[in-house]
């Protein structure tokens, strides 16, 4: 396949050798954002497209808010990598990826243009609307992967796409004081802390002690849920912010 008709009305097309069907009849029920990570736009997007790069993704969306799909929808692309939400590790087979342009943490995690935010909210938008996806399943691929990827980072505006209905969101609580828990800590309250992140989907075994893994685990809610502060500790805002999320969870509430 070299040529096919965009999913999305507004996207230009260029397809990734990249790709295969998706898996045991899995289909996409989960949106992954991700940021691109290099130098430029055009970079990454031949990366993307480069047999012998190992990875693709089905769109990316430039800082002037050009969007190229790279897979049609109905094929899996290779951007999750090695993974865990929710109890399942392929979750290529169950996702639609968008590769955001920017540079990141290694080149300084630049602002996302508004051109490029209000493009972002159009795709995300339509492909919700067309694969029936949750809200709770809109995510970060930091959020999946928590040892391995930071993106798209602290300064991705998850509030805004909250205000234009997308993904699953609440106002975060206030950093400051209070109790805190955070690397060499045990005993009850680190299990129920790593209870509450497993229960929302998080790669959190319930040990109760706060290991250098939990740490990630924790530093990869602060990026997409209480971004004031990404420092791996969890405190009383972190864990507030939390909580507020379980409540607001359909299945949960």
């Amino acid at each position: 396949m070299s040529a096919f008709a965009p999913d999305h009305a507004g996207a230009q097309t260029r397809f990734s050798p990249n790709v295969e069907p998706r898996r045991d009849g899995k289909r996409a029920d989960m949106l992954l954002l991700h940021y691109t990570g290099m130098e430029t736009g055009q970079a990454a997007e031949d990366w993307l497209c480069n047999p012998q790069s190992g990875v693709s993704c089905h769109y990316i969306v430039h800082e002037d808010g050009c969007i190229v799909q790279m897979a049609p929808e109905s094929l899996r692309a290779w951007h999750a990598g090695a993974s865990f939400w929710a109890g399942e590790t392929d979750n290529n087979s169950r996702s639609i990826g968008i590769e955001i342009v920017n540079g990141g943490h290694d080149y300084g995690l630049p602002s996302f243009p508004d051109a490029q935010m209000q493009a972002v909210i159009a795709l995300c938008s339509d492909i919700i609307a067309r694969n029936g996806i949750a809200a709770e399943r809109v995510l970060a691929h930091s959020d999946i992967a928590p040892r391995r990827k930071r993106d798209p980072g602290e300064r991705f505006d998850w509030a805004l796409l909250a205000d234009a209905g997308i993904g699953h969101y609440v106002q975060p609580a206030p950093a400051g004081g209070g109790r805190f828990f955070g690397e060499g800590d045990s005993g009850q309250p680190v299990e129920a802390l790593q209870a509450m992140l497993a229960l929302y989907g998080y790669d959190c075994p319930v040990t109760g002690a706060f290991d250098a893994h939990t740490a990630m685990v924790v530093r990869a809610f602060q990026r997409h849920f209480r971004p004031a502060r990404v420092d791996g500790v969890a405190d009383a805002s972190t864990i507030e912010t939390l909580h507020r999320l379980l409540t607001a969870l359909p299945a949960l509430a």
